[in-house]
Order: structure tokens, then sequence, then C-alpha cells
């Protein structure tokens, strides 16, 4: 019975506004929970160091997309500066932020190493990322199209862009 009143709430939050599901996102469900989390990183590279160029992202972006298969995290957007990086994506709530984070931040820098041995001369510590991160939880009224605004705006400059989208929004 409490399954099926859960089922029905959900059902009336995700009503069809004529422009899309409210706020473009989609209520997730599994087995105990009814979901919409939204989470937004942001991973500096170590020292600050401006590694971040197209080898390393194509890289990057394909450990990316290899994390969120076997963890079953959507990644919706991923935008590369130089020195940094701003991953927007979802996942179940049984992974809190500081298990996305842990997951993320060492898979991505062991197989960077290995994929790209160069970036052991110019991180000498053995690590690829700094200590700490950013984390934000995206809201359900225009937070999340403000984010991805912010997102694609990160990095520009007059004379070039250097954020690159990887995963476009859908």
């Amino acid at each position: 019975m409490i399954r099926r009143w859960l089922l029905q709430a959900v059902d009336r939050y995700s009503i069809h506004t004529g422009k899309g599901l409210y706020s473009c996102m989609v209520v997730k469900k599994s087995w105990h929970c009814a979901y919409d989390i939204h989470y937004h990183f942001v991973f500096v590279v170590k020292y600050r160091k401006s590694l971040l160029n197209p080898e390393v992202v194509e890289h990057l972006m394909s450990v990316t997309q290899e994390i969120a298969a076997r963890y079953e995290i959507e990644v919706e957007t991923l935008g590369t500066d130089d020195n940094h990086i701003h991953l927007l994506c979802s996942a179940h709530p049984k992974l809190s932020p500081g298990d996305i984070v842990r997951i993320y931040k060492s898979i991505t820098a062991r197989e960077l190493f290995q994929r790209v041995p160069a970036l052991k001369k110019e991180l000498w510590g053995g690590q690829f990322w700094s200590d700490g991160y950013f984390v934000a939880t995206v809201g359900q009224r225009g937070g999340y199209q403000a984010l991805v605004r912010y997102i694609t705006n990160q990095g520009h400059k007059p004379e070039a862009v250097n954020l690159k989208l990887l995963f476009p929004e859908q």
C-alpha cells in the first residue's frame, strides 16, 4: 500500500506541462525509493596545473563513461577548463556525494596515469586531483537550467573558449 501511494505521488510530481517534464527532470524509480537528485561537482587538478589538454580530456571522457556504466551514475554534463572540471550527474541515493567523489577521483587518476604516462612527470606526487572538491545539489525550480548555463559559460575568455562540453544536455 505504501509503495502504491509513493508511485502515485511520483506520478503526480512528474505531470507533463506541455514543454516537457517539469524542469526537464524525470523522477527515477527504484525498488524502495523514487528520487530526483542532481549533483554539481568541481574537481581541481593538483597544484592547479593546466594539464587538461585535448588528449587528456578525450581519455577523461572515456573513463567517465566507463565509471557511469559500472556504478550507475548518470553523467549529464561534463565541462573542462585547463585546470579543473565541472561534473553534473545524478545517482541513486545509496551513493553519497562522498562515495561518488571517491569513485570518480580514484579511478580517473589511476586510468589517466596509465593512459597518458607524461602526466607522472608533471605531477611528481603521484596524485592527479587536489584533495578537496566542491559539491552542490541542484534544485527543481530553474536551478538545473541555470547550472547548465553556468557550466557552459565557465572558462570563456573573449579571445578564446576554454570550456569544452563533453556530454551535452539531452
